[in-house]
Order: structure tokens, then C-alpha cells, then sequence
């Protein structure tokens, strides 16, 4: 399994739109603990990007031996937007093109409601011709929230090069087991593995909204706290199934500040075995 880091780290919570370092400060801190990849989003480099700083970025990354692990190419697409979330699917080309700029193999997509999964075969089709992937995080509001669901989509698909982000903070907070039995029924679709940890309850002071069990109030905790997620049986139940991609940190820094986030959650990892 190889570590990965989502520029996400460099995100506010609430403000996926917002960067707090560049791009290079993030390579070098990435590169310094021993990451294997980097996650982008349109914080860095998305769509809208130009194509001078989208070469700049991959020159960057080729510097300091970090390929690209998965591109969120927009912002509504990390904000579950409901109208504009989806829309990548339906205009992919640009999406894809950027993806072959950075070199990255796989692309993160929204999906809200059934009307958007003939779009998405379409895309998959499209991305299929290059070479790429498509995949959707475990996700409050959207089809992907509940275990079931998420099977059944991803079979309505019915495409080879769609798959799944294994999430489990998103799945706890929709109520759903996101152990070994889930671990094994999602295992053939597993794309990418994101960890952010929490502990929920009702003094948490986040909240989210989801559609199976309307708002739910948690606390962000750092990935290594000894509360939240065990992440120890899931890194374990993931190497036991042979699975061979990246684990990427997708926690925004938990207050703790981007740099102890990104070395504290490296050195936890890699003491479960996670990295090249």
C-alpha cells in the first residue's frame, strides 16, 4: 500500500476553496516525511487552472518524486454540491485532459441521484478510451452513503473503470459498518482509500447533514488519537485482501496545524505498515 497526501491538509474544513500553504510547501513537507503521492484538488490545481501553472505543478510534483495519486478537478465536486456537483460528468473531456496533463490515472467524480449515472457511463466510456479511472468517496448525500446503496450504483454503472473511495469516517457518520465485512463486500471496487477520523456525539461541535439520519454533530481528532477510528484493524483488513493502492490523508489538519498533521499522520501510518 502506498501513502498518499491529499492537499486537503492545506484546506480550511469548511472551505475546500481556501489553501493555507502552496503547492511547493506542500511537495517539500510531502517529499520530507515520506509520502508516495500527492492527492490534488482545485485548491492547487483544477479546471480553471491555466495550462502554464497546471505544467508548472506537474514539474513540481517530478521534482520532488511525487506522482499524482487521484484529481478532484473542480470545487463543487468536494462540496457535494447538488446542481453543480455533478456536472463534470456531463462535461468530462476538460476533466480528463487535466488528469493527462498531471499524469494521474484516476479522478474523483459527485454523483447525487439516478439521473446522473447514464452521464456517468458516458464519462467512463470516455475515460476508458485514455486509459483513466473514475471513482466516488463514501459520502454523506449522495448515492454512496449507505453500504447497499453504493454496491447497487456501482453495479447499475456497470463499468469496469468506476469505482469506489473507501471512506470510513463518512460511512460511520451515515450510521453503516465500515469494518471487515464492508472492507470485503467493497474490496473488487476499491480504488482509493481516504482516512480522516472523528468521534461523534452530541457536544461535537461540526455537523453534517446526511440524508439517512438528517444531522449528525461530531469533533474532529487527529488520525493517530487513541479515540475515533481504530484505523490499526482497517489498514490490517485492507493488506489481508491484497489491496495494493494508495492510502491517502484526506483530514484537514484538525486544528493542529497542516505540518505536525502531515508528519504525525505519516509516521502512524507507517507504523502500520502503510507505505512503500
Amino acid at each position: 500500500m502506498k501513502l498518499s497526501l491529499s492537499v486537503r491538509v492545506a484546506e480550511k474544513f469548511l472551505a475546500k476553496r481556501e489553501a493555507n500553504m502552496t503547492l511547493q510547501q506542500l511537495a517539500s513537507l510531502a517529499a520530507q516525511h515520506g509520502y508516495d503521492a500527492l492527492c490534488m484538488r482545485a485548491s492547487q490545481v483544477g479546471v480553471h487552472s491555466p495550462r502554464e501553472t497546471v505544467g508548472a505543478a506537474r514539474a513540481l510534483l517530478a521534482e520532488h518524486d511525487l506522482p499524482v495519486s487521484m484529481l478532484t478537478g473542480d470545487f463543487p465536486i468536494p462540496e457535494n454540491s447538488d446542481d453543480e456537483g455533478p456536472q463534470a460528468l456531463r462535461h468530462i473531456t476538460p476533466y480528463l485532459d487535466l488528469a493527462e496533463q498531471l499524469g494521474a490515472l484516476l479522478l474523483r467524480v459527485c454523483i447525487k441521484t439516478d439521473e446522473d449515472l447514464e452521464w456517468t457511463r458516458r464519462a467512463c466510456d470516455e475515460a476508458a478510451e485514455r486509459g483513466l479511472q473514475l471513482a466516488h468517496q463514501c459520502h454523506t448525500r449522495s448515492l454512496f452513503e449507505e453500504v447497499d446503496r453504493a454496491l447497487a450504483t456501482i453495479a447499475s454503472i456497470a463499468r469496469p473503470n468506476f469505482g469506489l473511495i473507501y471512506e470510513p469516517a463518512n460511512l460511520e457518520l451515515c450510521g453503516q459498518d465500515y469494518g471487515l465485512d464492508t472492507i470485503r463486500r467493497f474490496a473488487p471496487h476499491i480504488f482509493n482509500v481516504y482516512l480522516q477520523n472523528h468521534v461523534i456525539g452530541p457536544d461535537g461541535d461540526s455537523v453534517l447533514e446526511t440524508w439517512c439520519r438528517g444531522e449528525v454533530r461530531f469533533r474532529q481528532v487527529p488520525i493517530w488519537a487513541d479515540e475515533g477510528i481504530d484505523f490499526a484493524p482497517i489498514i490490517a483488513a485492507l493488506s489481508d485482501l491484497d489491496y495494493r493502492g494508495h492510502i491517502t490523508i484526506h483530514q484537514a489538519s484538525a486544528d493542529l496545524g497542516t505540518e505536525t498533521a502531515v508528519a504525525e499522520s505519516a509516521r502512524y501510518l507507517r507504523s502500520l505498515g502503510v507505505g512503500d
